[in-house]
């Protein structure tokens, strides 16, 4: 097994562990939220708390799905054109993504320098550079998901077999 698989591998495993706890954890807050507001004591924290939860879930979640080339894509575009056209389309399918997630992990980060020392509104000691911090992480984990999936995905084009982007 190649370096660039093992990568591939345990990146996979880290982003499937990091989504179900990711997962579970939103399940709980949101359970707890409903438990209390069913009480009549309402928690002042659990909403914004679940919608970061969601936002790093969909983050990692993306990063997943990009390793595991299971994002919806236009295969049977691809499956029309003759093999060097598709490898062309291929290429300049890669390029959209990788400039999309570069400038998105760049700005993200230019977001982290605006917000300063803000805070989450219901819980002041969570600084607001973390909870969005999701952002150029994800984008960056999204790159490197990107990157070690593309040798298949390059090999599966040059192939004259049908080509299948949920499968690469």
């Amino acid at each position: 097994m190649s370096a660039v698989e093992r990568l591939r591998r345990w990146l996979g495993r880290a982003l499937e562990i990091a989504v179900i706890v990711l997962m579970l954890a939103l399940v709980a807050v949101v359970f707890l939220g409903v438990v209390y507001r069913k009480a009549g004591a309402s928690l002042s924290w659990y909403d914004e708390v679940a919608s970061v939860m969601l936002a790093w879930l969909t983050y990692y979640g993306a990063a997943l799905a990009a390793l595991r080339r299971e994002h919806i894509g236009f295969s049977g575009i691809v499956d029309w054109v003759d093999v060097r056209m598709r490898l062309v389309m291929v290429a300049v399918g890669e390029i959209f993504i990788f400039a999309f997630f570069i400038l998105l992990a760049w700005y993200g980060v230019k977001v982290l320098v605006v917000l300063g020392g803000d805070a989450l509104v219901s819980l002041p000691w969570v600084p607001t550079r973390f909870t969005q911090s999701v952002i150029p992480v994800g984008a960056a984990l999204f790159v490197l998901a990107e990157a070690l999936s593309l040798p298949q995905v390059w090999r599966q084009a040059k192939s004259s077999v049908k080509f299948n982007i949920g499968n690469a």
